[in-house]
This record gives C-alpha cells, sequence and structure tokens, in this order.
C-alpha cells in the first residue's frame, strides 16, 4: 500500500507539469495570433516551430502522465485483489454490513 500513496505525489508531480506545459502552449500560440498580423514569414515560422515543440512537449508529459495513471490504477487493482483472496471473510462481512446500511436507508424512504 504504501507504493499507492508515494505514486500519488508523483502523479500530481507530473499533472502540475503538464498544466503548465499547456498554459506555456496557449500563450505562446496567443502571443504568435497578435504577432501575425505584423510579421515577417520568418518570424511566424519560427514562432509556429517554437509552439510545435512546446505543444510536442507537452504531449509527451501527457503520455507519461496517462501511463503513470494507469500503472497507479493497475498496482492499486492488484493490491485490492490480493488483500480479497487474502481476506474473503472481511470482504463478505463487509459487502453484507455495507447491504443492510443501504436497504436500512433505502427502506426509510
Amino acid at each position: 500500500m504504501n507504493d499507492l500513496t508515494h505514486g500519488h505525489g508523483n502523479v500530481e508531480q507530473l499533472k502540475d507539469k503538464l498544466v503548465k506545459d499547456l498554459k506555456s502552449v496557449g500563450a505562446d500560440a496567443d502571443g504568435l495570433l497578435k504577432e501575425v498580423a505584423s510579421s515577417t514569414a520568418e518570424e511566424f515560422a519560427a514562432a509556429r516551430t517554437r509552439i510545435e515543440a512546446k505543444l510536442g512537449e507537452a504531449k509527451s508529459r501527457l503520455d507519461t502522465s496517462r501511463h503513470a495513471v494507469a500503472e497507479k490504477a493497475r498496482r492499486s487493482a492488484d493490491a485490492t485483489h490480493e488483500y480479497v483472496v487474502e481476506n474473503p471473510w472481511k470482504v463478505l462481512g463487509l459487502a453484507a454490513a455495507a447491504g443492510v446500511i443501504v436497504g436500512i436507508l433505502m427502506s426509510r424512504r
């Protein structure tokens, strides 16, 4: 279980970096739109190249984040499966208790 809490921080860091990169790409695109009217073809090409590079970096980080989240989900599922296999009676008891509580709440309506 400790791996799961450790992975959470890593995923949050990746998400924060991705959001920062996407904001940067948006700001660069906005700047490019403002400069388009008065820029030369060379300036436009340079700005476009810069934006494409930042967008490529953002896509790469998005892919890294997606893999990190998928890995964390897989580890969570594995840990849950392991717990259920090792403690079937506890899980059955918890499910029964949850069913009784839901039944009581539903009968009050």
